[in-house]
């Protein structure tokens, strides 16, 4: 049995490992006689094409994988369509499905039915992320507090600035005086 593990890490510092070792253990316990690992690290769930997930993807589509193993759905997809599409691909190229925390086994009728109803709740999981996130940024800038990134130069520096090339200092001193890029003084004083 060809046996493919997928794990997705939304940022750079998280550490697949944490995915990949219940899934190692599963392939395992299944009998893979061959298992392959896909991993895409710092990649969003959001994102339909991802390196290793088009890797995996092409390779079930070639007949290269009877079983994909993930450690959650929403490893292989954050939005309910696109989920469902990979679901629905997998089945058609004859690829069981299995999701670890899910308990689902695409190789049953109730697991397929579970398959597709996981992928409407990650979605819905996904969208009350993004809700309580616009909510919390709204409640901030309601305190007061400025969103982005923050100013390259304090309007303090922006005056030192003035007066130095009032003074005839040229651009590119004034920004190493300052200790930052002929740019952000040349934006800064054309503001």
């Amino acid at each position: 049995m060809r046996i493919a593990l997928y794990a997705r890490t939304s940022t750079d510092d998280q550490h697949p490992e944490a995915q990949l070792e219940p899934l190692r253990r599963t392939a395992v316990a299944r009998g893979g006689s061959s298992v392959r690992e896909y991993v895409d690290i710092g990649v969003s769930g959001r994102r339909t094409s991802r390196p290793a997930l088009d890797r995996l993807l092409a390779d079930c589509r070639a007949k290269g994988v009877d079983v994909l193993v993930i450690s959650a759905l929403d490893r292989l997809g954050r939005r309910s369509a696109a989920l469902a599409a990979v679901i629905e691909d997998l089945e058609e190229w004859g690829v069981q499905l299995v999701s670890l925390r899910e308990g689902v086994d695409t190789s049953t009728p109730m697991g397929r039915a579970m398959a597709g109803m996981a992928g409407v709740f990650a979605q819905l999981e996904a969208d009350l992320i993004r809700e309580r996130t616009v909510a919390g940024l709204a409640a901030a800038v309601n305190r007061g507090k400025v969103l982005g990134r923050p100013r390259a130069l304090t309007p303090t520096q922006v005056h030192e600035a003035e007066i130095m090339v009032r003074k005839g200092v040229r651009l590119r001193a004034v920004a190493k005086a300052l200790g930052v890029g002929y740019s952000t003084v040349r934006r800064a004083l054309a503001a």
